[in-house]
């Protein structure tokens, strides 16, 4: 039997241990039949993206690849072996990817989105800026991926929409462990994500569990933060449209105490639970917010605080939550802003008095 024979035999056993069966079929091409890309420790994988075609699966067998990997085309299933596929950086590589310092790169171009990307099973760890970055993409996916130790963010993306980010883990990153944003390189107001998601996901030991930023539309729901310097930020300033129309909801939000010095942008941040900053519309409810404890502007529970420039928060609702242990506050409403509400939330202190 020939080597290539071999290796589809090993991808069908490989496929049905891990459950990982099927091709996704949302935005998958169907001018050919799926293939089967295997790759083996000491074979590369961006080859295996290369001679790919939507619809197409890259399997990653078990092993430490020492590459990065750009995917520039739509439709395609990278699909790791879970803790036992890691990607770590090659020093000697050259392309975009590898020399922005990322891990795995998912770019499309605004005229050209790529579409349909799934991501999951495997470790990303070790590179100078991201684990994973993403920029005009729709629909990309990134299932129970672990990105640790990298300089700047865990996973990030930008100018896309329609995502799902869903049982990974971030630890110990430069900066967020997940990093949603309308664009990074320029001012601009909020785009719609249409629905982008973040659900389940464990975030610990970075410096922001979840920024999201500049951005309406997305849910943060069910995901667990513990050991940050704070655990969700929501960002919003003076651009039009405003940050708006998300929905936090149903986190674990646990002992984000660890110190992070301040920035040229920021005062320094510890013991923050759920902060909202020039935001609006937006609905922060059922989560269990406890032990977060700092002296920062923004150490409490849940904490509204006006954006760096100035803008104040907006008709948002802080609703059933429940809160204990948080210093200096459980609800904190350090803000100008109007027609915010705080309703039935569990608490013992809040600032200003008689919001629990």
């Amino acid at each position: 039997m020939e080597r290539k024979q071999i290796r589809y035999l090993g991808c069908a056993a490989l496929v049905l241990a891990s459950g990982l069966a099927g091709v996704p079929s949302a935005h998958a091409a169907t001018a050919h039949a799926a293939t089967a890309h295997v790759v083996f420790p000491g074979e590369s994988i961006q080859k295996a993206v290369d001679a790919a075609q939507a619809g197409d699966i890259i399997f990653i067998a078990p092993g430490t690849y020492h590459e990065s990997v750009l995917v520039t085309k739509s439709g395609l299933s990278i699909r790791g072996s879970g803790k036992w596929t890691v990607l770590k950086p090659d020093a000697t590589e050259t392309d975009s990817c590898a020399a922005a310092g990322n891990g795995i790169c998912v770019q499309g171009t605004s005229a050209r989105p790529v579409t349909g990307t799934s991501i999951r099973s495997l470790t990303l760890t070790g590179y100078k800026k991201n684990g994973l970055w993403a920029s005009n993409t729709d629909g990309l996916t990134v299932r129970r991926v672990s990105s640790e130790e990298n300089g700047n963010w865990g996973f990030a993306e930008e100018r896309s929409v329609r995502s799902v980010f869903e049982d990974n883990a971030a630890r110990d990153n430069g900066e967020s462990g997940l990093f949603l944003s309308n664009t990074v390189a320029t001012e601009a107001g909020a785009t719609d994500a249409h629905g982008t998601v973040a659900r389940r996901n464990t975030l610990t030991g970075n410096r922001i569990g979840i920024t999201v930023r500049r951005l309406q539309n997305v849910t943060v729901e069910d995901n667990y933060l513990a050991g940050n310097c704070a655990g969700v930020f929501v960002v919003g300033d003076e651009n039009k449209p405003r940050t708006g129309a998300i929905t936090v909801r149903g986190n674990r939000v646990q002992e984000n105490n660890k110190y992070c010095p301040k920035t040229a942008r920021l005062p320094f941040i510890q013991g923050a639970g759920i902060v909202l900053t020039g935001v609006e519309n937006t609905v922060v409810e059922y989560n269990d917010v406890r032990d977060n404890v700092g002296t920062s502007p923004f150490s409490g529970g849940v904490v509204l605080y006006k954006s760096m420039v100035g803008t104040p928060n907006d008709r948002n609702v802080i609703r059933d939550n429940a809160l204990t242990g948080n210093s200096t506050a459980d609800l904190a409403n350090r803000d100008t802003g109007k027609g915010n509400k705080f309703d039935h939330n569990t608490c013992r202190r809040s600032e200003p008095a008689g919001m629990c």
